[in-house]
């Protein structure tokens, strides 16, 4: 792997943070670093197309970063998922979260905590690469371009 691809790494090494076996963190702790990432491979897309006011950069990354989109895109995943990813995806969308985006269904809303749970647990394994070929593979699988 790429070390720039190491970001988590880098982080833990620069920041000195103490060594922790992400297996054991909850799946809601997984999904909350997911959704940060996740978020921020779409921003980078988005960014990479062109210059553009903020508010037409936000118009064009909620399209993706929504529950409803996250939960359609991980179902066409699913066929693509190792038996370690679908794993944690299953304990991302069987947590028991205490809030819910206001604009999707609760099916969706815990969905979309899976695939971030799944982008978080893979992000802090240094597996960055794995995380971007899954969110363009999906994007693609729903047919939308960045």
């Amino acid at each position: 792997m790429e070390k720039d691809l190491m970001l988590a790494e880098e982080i833990r090494t620069l920041f000195e943070c103490k060594t922790v076996d992400i297996r054991t963190y909850s799946p809601l702790t997984l999904a909350y670093i997911g959704d940060a990432v996740y978020d921020l491979i779409i921003r980078t897309v988005i960014v990479e197309m062109g210059n553009r006011p903020a508010n037409a950069l936000h118009r064009m990354v909620i399209r993706y970063v929504n529950a409803g989109t996250q939960a359609s895109m991980i179902e066409e995943l699913q066929s693509e998922l190792t038996e370690e990813e679908t794993a944690v995806y299953h304990r991302g969308r069987n947590a028991k979260s205490h809030t819910m985006a206001k604009n999707a269904t609760a099916d969706d809303y815990r969905k979309a905590t899976g695939m971030e749970a799944l982008i978080g647990y893979l992000y802090l394994q240094g597996r960055l690469e794995r995380c971007l070929q899954l969110v363009k593979t999906g994007i693609a699988k729903l047919h939308m371009e960045p």
